[in-house]
């Protein structure tokens, strides 16, 4: 469960910007997009969820734990344990295989799970996506379409309580687009995990249980800058 209450978030060094939300409410489990112009703060946003970013003032709990009141360490940790990420650029490392990029949260979090069995994990997500034949390939050999999916199969390896998308689909063609919007549904609802995502395309709402317009949460609409 996902509660924003009062939140305000203010850049020191954009002129005074700020993104204020009085209230949001998203249960566990459900699948949102956000949309919304360039510079309304749907960004800030997904950075306030994942702990990147916190709060100047106001409560964001987490499943009961608030965001706001926990130093960069323990969000840090938090986001390592509950966050999966997806980003319009794909984030994969050129130098490791896919199936190694796909096990890339296990080093960072340092899970204590047998290296066998993350393998095992990252190789059946690749195989859910089409990709087993793939796995000991680079990502410069790879398709747009192939690099997102390895990318949406990374942020799902812990089989995070939350998985944040930003513009996931921004470079791809519609079919494309549209594989990966049914693949983060389809691992948001095996792992019944909480899925938001920013995204300029009308043509993929459809799918989702609900759409939030960015600016219809926040309180102050009169200075924008571009932060997308």
């Amino acid at each position: 469960m996902i509660e924003l209450n009062k939140v305000e978030f203010r850049y020191p060094t954009s002129g005074g910007f700020n993104v204020n939300i009085p209230q949001l409410a998203v249960p566990t489990g459900e699948c949102v997009a956000i949309v919304g112009p360039s510079g309304s703060g749907k960004t800030t946003l997904l950075g306030l969820l994942s702990g990147i970013l916190k709060p100047s003032s106001g409560s964001l709990l987490m499943d009961g734990t608030d965001l706001a009141r926990l130093d960069e360490r323990q969000r840090r940790q938090f986001r390592i344990n509950n966050v999966g990420q997806v980003f319009q650029a794909f984030e994969l490392l050129k130098y490791l295989s896919v199936i190694e990029n796909v096990m890339l949260p296990r080093y960072i979090n340092g899970s204590s799970s047998q290296a066998g069995e993350v393998h095992d994990r990252a190789a059946q997500l690749l195989a859910d996506v089409g990709l087993d034949a793939r796995a000991n390939a680079y990502p410069a050999e790879l398709s747009q379409g192939e690099q997102q999916r390895v990318a949406v199969c990374r942020a799902m390896l812990n089989q995070p309580a939350l998985l944040l998308a930003d513009e996931p689909t921004g470079n791809l063609d519609q079919a494309n687009k549209q594989n990966v919007v049914d693949l983060l549904l389809e691992q948001a609802r095996v792992n019944n995990s909480t899925l938001i995502m920013v995204t300029h395309d009308d043509s993929l709402l459809g799918a989702f249980s609900s759409v939030l317009d960015i600016q219809s949460l926040t309180a102050d609409k009169s200075r924008r800058e571009n932060l997308s």
